[in-house]
């Protein structure tokens, strides 16, 4: 009999510890009557309907959704095109434009932050929605990038070949075979962008305008006055976006794998 090793349970079980137990309590808790944390009087929605007549943080969370949307939609376009070039062609420095490509992700959010403020100092561009969407767009390129480049890698070069010797030119080939094909990739990389375009705060604080605010900053001003069961549940819903968004992406890349792995075999 084989000697079963503990240190998958061990591991389990320190994770589940560290970092979903506070999760499950900050969620418990933002059911809880009582307007103080730590003493629970009952289960109550109280404090989700006072979330929802609070214009403050309508107006923030609206802010979040377009800047997201934004933010994700552009990282999608730009990060498909640089994937799709660098596929295309081979140049000697093609190593170190991707190191470049996907360098943000590597760099602490505190020296992105920093890194913005200067730049749009600098350049005269007034702290706004605008700021907000081209820092989050630089961050969120990376995610988009990488995705659709391991798409393109592992998609059958010969299919858009055979195209173009029918006759077909490189942006009817591009738009008839190689987009469907990399498709999931894209709304992947798009979807993991919005949920982390919705989170940032680090960022955001950098390049925020006075007037501009997000539902990730509104959370953090408010801590300032001590945590309420008000946060709890404004900290649930943000979480279960965030759950929701990347459990899409990862159900449209398991559905993708499937696909092919079907395409492979019926061969």
């Amino acid at each position: 009999m084989k000697n079963r090793t503990r240190l998958p349970d061990i591991f389990l079980g320190v994770v589940t510890v560290i970092m979903y137990l506070p999760i499950l309590l900050v969620v418990f808790y933002s059911f809880n009557e009582s307007r103080i944390t730590s003493v629970w009087e009952g289960f109550s929605l109280k404090w989700y309907r006072e979330l929802f007549r609070d214009k403050a943080i309508l107006e923030a969370l609206v802010n979040s959704v377009i800047l997201a949307v934004l933010s994700s939609f552009s990282a999608a376009v730009i990060g498909t095109l640089g994937a799709v070039g660098m596929t295309r062609v081979k140049l000697r420095s093609n190593g170190i434009i991707e190191y470049i490509s996907t360098l943000p992700l590597m760099i602490p959010e505190i020296i992105l932050g920093i890194v913005f403020l200067i730049f749009f100092s600098l350049i005269g561009l007034p702290f706004g929605m605008m700021t907000l969407v081209i820092a989050h767009t630089s961050f969120c390129i990376p995610y988009v990038f990488i995705i659709v480049k391991a798409r393109l890698a592992g998609m059958d070069k010969s299919l858009a070949e055979a195209a173009r010797d029918l006759g077909a030119g490189e942006m009817r080939a591009f738009f008839d075979i190689t987009l469907p094909l990399i498709f999931p990739g894209i709304i992947s990389g798009m979807l993991l962008s919005f949920a982390m375009s919705f989170d940032d705060v680090v960022i955001s604080i950098f390049v925020t305008g006075v007037n501009t605010n997000t539902l990730p900053l509104k959370i953090y001003t408010q801590l300032k006055t001590g945590v309420t069961p008000k946060i709890n549940a404004l900290c649930t819903l943000m979480l279960g976006v965030t759950i929701v968004m990347c459990a899409i992406s990862a159900y449209i890349g398991k559905k993708y794998n499937q696909k092919r792995l079907n395409e492979e075999e019926s061969l």
